[in-house]
């Protein structure tokens, strides 16, 4: 027997070359060449096929001139205006105020007509039109360069002819210095919109005066950006468009926007080409203002304006700037975080004329959307070659906010330095786009490979390497935490022995547990909060907080059809509540499989909580979540239980007992349920009066809150989907569930006054045994409730249709559905209370 060895063996065969039979490497064929190819380009270059796609879009949005390019390039623009703030505006424009301390002198006209006789043409609104006469003599008398008046006179006045005579009168003496407000009105016609001029009397436009147009286009971004001039060009297209030929009358074609107007009033230079864009110099109160009613006082007018020579060598402008008026709009300075007011429409008006006057419209330098288009097209492949280059992701963050920042800062001193408008909207979302796609695919690339990581570390975790390696990293802190099976069994306190637990959630749980001190070990609910903070004034807060949930929840659990409160403590800087486990069903899981109730049925759940809330409400409380995942109807008698009380708010016996409003609070409860006071944080307990009486419409049809229609004043439109309703019971239902607050029952003791008034049909014990079976057999369809009560930290599941709103979140659990989250936020400091209960 010969002997060889591998190695020799090897040599061997090498030496001797292929033997016939021998295992030869498939060679690889054109179509596997090309396959791998493929899945080694797409693996190389998925980012920038994402990136290019991206700014594919965004190129073609701008070359076909949708409306969202020019809402981007607006809301930048916006951004810039207030990046840049307010700047000095003209000395010479000066707007005379129609404001609510003008609006405010008719009663002292009232009180004393002798003494403020010089009020009587401003005694009420709208005003005498020999105010504004009074008001042009004086200022054209003072040297004043023009008076612009931003009020409309189309029809005659209600004080009779000798008004607009007066006012004729003056626009006579003063002629073309003086400028009335023109509008167009939208007209609807068979083929589409026309606009036709409001003109001012012609008594008025005969007396030589400039007329002015005060419209305005709005932009996509709902505010005022163009000149008055852009309108009137934009509407002559329009109509030009509709019927061959600009619909004008001899009228119409001498008309000009308001700011031309003026300036033309004012023997001002200006720009005689169109332009296009309002260069606004801060939000509203930049112009100066003064108040009307100084003008018509005489003694205002001789001492505090000099008999008018602050009006000298101005541009005047007459309008309002009260809230009453509503005529207010947005700009780039307004419905902003810093700039929150809109201005009002004199205050636009002033910023036009102000930029004609000093020629300051800022215009694009380019307006082919082909030319702009590539531009986007060229600055995006450029950002998506650049990121393509390189696998790390800093630089790759490092070339995006590198681009963005440069062709933001550019468009940005172009704007402001050069009054130029480049392209800037388009590129700085296609850019960011990019960015965040690239961010967010990697940022899930990670999650995967940690998710995996945290499901090995787990299978491990017993392990001390893996617990030092956890240890280390503060997402897999929660690895070390007990799990469930160690849980149960703890005993609290010496006496609560944990059999299940409930809820667990962040800051928070819940377990049901044997009471070993009490005969037959019975079952009460538990809930735990946990402090997630080593700060000594958390842990005090945390305690206050803990104490008067506790007292709250111990005066309402004297009640018969409260859950009651068995026990608090603390126990390591960990709170404990202890609460009576009430066995039952609750509403919502009734209401889920039997049909609606019967109205006597739902007569007996109204008579059997509205003692309750009057229990609750007398208590200084507020439930604010009454609603059908709320209400338990208990096995032991048939009774209704009303239960988490995590939502309430403590108020003063005061405020319970008086039509006082209550001070904003924290917005709570659950949407269809609560009313519109407590969903703008306004709570009173006519609240809770409404979210009951939804709950017995909902009983009584069938249909969920958001399922009912209501009237146009927001009444609940419910009564004839019930079949022979009582008339009585559904006036009482409806006063509960009235939109006004005020309209409803100031009491549920007088909602249950009326309700037991009610002409009740005889029913007999056997029916009475008879409808309660029928309510009792719902027990069969699954294991009773166990989440009553109020959960610091850790909210159970009920329906998703519930789902109870809540700011802030803070305490509102991480693994359980927010359908109960719910708090309680004190009142006042609550009365200090015995830890170990």
């Amino acid at each position: 027997m010969s002997q060889f060895s591998p190695k020799s063996s090897r040599k061997s065969s090498r030496a001797s070359g292929r033997e016939a039979g021998d295992d030869v490497t498939a060679t690889l064929t054109t179509k596997d060449r090309f396959t791998t190819w493929q899945q080694n380009t797409t693996s190389r270059h998925w980012r920038f096929a994402i990136s290019a796609a991206c700014v594919g879009i965004a190129a073609s949005a701008v070359g076909l001139s949708l409306g969202i390019v020019d809402l981007w390039d607006r809301q930048v623009q916006n951004a810039f205006f207030q990046l840049r703030g307010p700047v000095e505006a003209p000395s010479d424009i000066v707007i005379l105020a129609i404001d609510d301390e003008s609006l405010d002198q008719g009663p002292l006209y009232a009180q004393n007509p002798e003494r403020y006789a010089d009020l009587r043409p401003i005694a009420s609104w709208p005003w005498r039109r020999e105010a504004y006469a009074t008001v042009i003599d004086r200022l054209m008398g003072a040297g004043a360069k023009a008076v612009a008046i931003d009020i409309t006179f189309p029809t005659p006045s209600t004080y009779g002819p000798d008004d607009d005579e007066a006012f004729a009168q003056a626009l006579r003496r003063h002629g073309d210095r003086v400028v009335l407000a023109a509008k167009y009105p939208r007209v609807a016609q068979q083929y589409g919109d026309l606009f036709q001029p409001s003109l001012p009397l012609a008594q008025f436009r005969e007396a030589g005066v400039q007329i002015g147009i005060i419209n305005f286009l709005i932009e996509p971004d709902q505010k005022i950006h163009r000149l008055g001039q852009v309108f009137l060009a934009d509407i002559a297209a329009e109509e030009a468009a509709i019927l061959g030929a600009a619909a004008t009358t001899p009228d119409e074609a001498s008309l000009r926007s308001f700011a031309q107007a003026t300036l033309q009033a004012a023997k001002a230079d200006y720009p005689k080409t169109l332009q296009e864009n309002i260069f606004f110099y801060g939000p509203k109160g930049t112009f100066e203002q003064v108040p009307f009613w100084q003008a018509i006082d005489n003694d205002i007018w001789r001492d505090q304006l000099g008999s008018g020579a602050f009006f000298e060598d101005k541009i005047v402008i007459i309008g309002t700037t009260s809230p009453m008026h509503h005529d207010t709009h947005g700009s780039p300075f307004s419905e902003t975080l810093i700039y929150p007011d809109a201005m009002p429409g004199v205050e636009i008006l002033a910023n036009s004329v102000a930029t004609l006057e000093a020629d300051l419209s800022p215009y694009r330098l380019i307006k082919q959307p082909h030319i702009n288009a590539l531009i986007v097209l060229g600055l995006g492949l450029a950002v998506a070659v650049g990121m393509s280059k390189t696998e790390k992701p800093q630089y790759r963050l490092l070339i995006v906010g590198g681009t963005l920042v440069l062709w933001t800062s550019l468009s940005y001193f172009a704007f402001v330095k050069a009054r130029t408008i480049i392209i800037s909207g388009a590129p700085i979302v296609a850019i960011a786009t990019i960015g965040l796609m690239d961010f967010g695919v990697g940022f899930a690339a990670d999650r995967i490979r940690r998710k995996r990581l945290r499901t090995t570390l787990a299978r491990y975790v017993t392990s001390p390497l893996v617990q030092e390696i956890i240890s280390q990293q503060d997402d897999f802190q929660d690895l070390l935490d007990l799990n469930q099976a160690d849980i149960i069994g703890t005993v609290l306190r010496d006496r609560y022995r944990i059999v299940e637990v409930l809820g667990i959630g962040g800051f928070g749980e819940t377990y049901s547990a044997q009471d070993t001190q009490r005969p037959g070990d019975p079952i009460c609910v538990v809930k735990k909060l946990k402090i997630v903070s080593d700060n000594p004034k958390s842990h005090h807060l945390a305690q206050r907080l803990f104490r008067a949930e506790a007292v709250v929840l111990g005066e309402l659990g004297e009640h018969n059809q409260i859950p009651r409160l068995l026990a608090y403590f603390e126990i390591q800087q960990t709170f404990y509540l202890v609460q009576e486990m009430v066995e039952g069903r609750l509403l919502r899981n009734i209401l889920s499989h039997n049909r609606p109730l019967s109205q006597r049925a739902v007569i007996r759940l109204l008579r059997d909580l509205l003692p309750v809330v009057s229990f609750v409400h007398s208590k200084g409380v507020i439930h604010r979540d009454i609603k059908p995942s709320n209400i338990i109807r208990r096995k032991s008698d048939g009774r209704y239980v009303l239960i988490d009380f995590g939502a309430v708010k403590t108020i003063t016996n005061k405020l319970v007992g008086s039509d006082t409003q209550v001070t904003s609070t924290v917005g709570i409860g659950t949407q269809g349920y609560m009313p519109s006071e407590q969903s703008n944080g306004m709570p009173t307990v006519r609240s809770d009066i409404y979210a009951l009486g939804i709950t017995a419409i909902e009983a009584l049809t069938g249909k969920p809150p958001h399922a009912l229609k209501r009237s146009d004043d927001g009444e609940i439109i419910w009564s004839h989907t019930v079949e022979d309703i009582s008339a009585e019971l559904s006036s009482i239902i409806n006063q509960m569930v009235r939109y006004d607050f005020n309209k409803r029952y100031h009491s549920a003791q007088s909602v249950l006054t009326d309700l037991n008034a009610l002409d009740s049909p005889q029913i007999s014990e056997s029916e009475l045994l008879a409808e309660d079976a029928e309510l009792d057999n719902d027990f069969s369809l699954g294991p009773v409730t166990h989440n009553q009560g109020t959960r610091p930290g850790v909210i159970a599941t009920n329906e998703a249709i519930e789902v109870t709103q809540i700011l802030p979140t803070d305490w509102q659990a991480e693994d359980n559905d927010p359908s109960e989250a719910t708090t309680i936020i004190p009142a006042e400091e609550p009365p200090e209370a015995d830890s170990s209960s």
